[in-house]
């Protein structure tokens, strides 16, 4: 098995959640006793919010570049960075290393496409939802992407920042999240992409009428497959490629 590198922290809620899957993931495809290779550079997530509310985003490239370097120097093969909001940045950290970024987006967009869906609404962070970098990468998937009204997105923002990256998950939330998937639903949305992956914490498939699509969970498995081919470029996208 490759060794897979993750740059996480961002927040360490989800970080978890990506150890756990990719370890429940390798042994369902190895089984036995055996889990998954792989390195961990986490970061403080205090540091990285503060350069987000700024503005700076050079300055957070370049420590999300530094980690990936370190990643590639402790012998991962591949790289993710286990937030959907930092790749804004998937560019600068792939053009860091010469090994493959695994970009998020793509994992999400060929899942989304195997379901034979195309409409979809997502729910992120602001920077996710209303910036292009990550709505343009699916959109260039083929995908149809819709988001909440400015009321949804501030509400779905906050509950992230707020509750789910301090490991606080209230009913109150849940039930607000469902009220933005189901506006989303009636203006056309088949599908909603949970496009942070601390939302994964609070929203599951039984809290929409229509498919989830959980990036953190697509994105480990996207992983463990790459990590498990004989043909890593044929499931990972190299910077040159992109």
């Amino acid at each position: 098995m490759k060794t897979i590198g993750l740059i996480g922290g961002m927040s360490w809620e989800s970080t978890a959640e990506y150890y756990r899957l990719l370890n429940e993931f390798t042994r369902d495809r190895l089984g036995g006793l055996h889990s998954a290779r792989c390195v961990l550079y986490s970061l403080d997530f205090a540091e990285i919010e503060q350069l987000q509310v700024q503005g700076r985003w050079a300055d957070a490239g370049e420590i999300l570049a530094a980690a990936a370097q370190s990643l590639e120097a402790a012998g991962a093969d591949l790289v993710l960075i286990c937030t959907n909001t930092m790749h804004k940045l998937a560019d600068v950290v792939g053009a860091a290393v010469s090994i493959p970024l695994l970009h998020l987006a793509d994992a999400t967009a060929d899942a989304v496409r195997a379901s034979g869906l195309r409409r979809v609404g997502l729910l992120g962070t602001a920077f996710t939802m209303e910036q292009d970098f990550y709505r343009g990468r699916l959109e260039a998937g083929g995908l149809d992407v819709s988001i909440p009204d400015a009321e949804g997105r501030a509400l779905v923002h906050q509950v992230i920042y707020e509750e789910l990256c301090l490991g606080i998950v209230r009913e109150e939330s849940r039930t607000a999240y469902q009220k933005v998937i189901k506006d989303l639903i009636a203006a056309g949305a088949e599908g909603i992409i949970l496009g942070c992956t601390e939302i994964e914490l609070l929203i599951g498939s039984g809290d929409s009428p229509v498919p989830v699509f959980p990036t953190a969970r697509l994105h480990a498995e996207a992983a463990v497959d790459a990590a498990l081919s004989d043909a890593q470029n044929d499931t990972a996208t190299t910077p040159a490629s992109r």
